[in-house]
């Protein structure tokens, strides 16, 4: 993976849903973006992350960093890891959303 990128991203009105999280510049496919930053909760709500695999399978996370406005995408651009990680599923544009799949319950 290349270099974490958080620099590259921009909060600002989305056409998905409220606000979004926009490439400021170029990003390529297998950037790292960054990790969320994110405490442990036992509540839903907006900004929870439900981790379904891995070492913190089952765990929930309210995210309190910018990469808690990716909306969803059933053809993502980015992806959350197991570990926390935000990285890039594909090359995107300048100025383009930066998107994840929540899962199918979200088609």
């Amino acid at each position: 993976m290349a270099n974490t990128k958080l620099e590259c991203v921009v909060v600002g009105e989305s056409k998905i849903h409220g606000k979004g999280l926009f490439a400021a510049k170029k990003i390529k496919e297998g950037d790292l973006l960054g990790a969320l930053k994110c405490k442990p909760t036992k509540k839903d709500g907006a900004h929870v992350l439900w981790v379904d695999s891995g070492k913190n399978k089952g765990k929930k996370y309210k995210v309190v960093c910018d990469f808690k406005f990716i909306n969803h995408s059933s053809d993502p651009n980015v992806a959350y890891y197991d570990d926390l990680t935000v990285v890039a599923l594909k090359d995107i544009k300048k100025g383009e959303e930066l998107t994840h799949h929540y899962g199918d319950e979200w088609d």
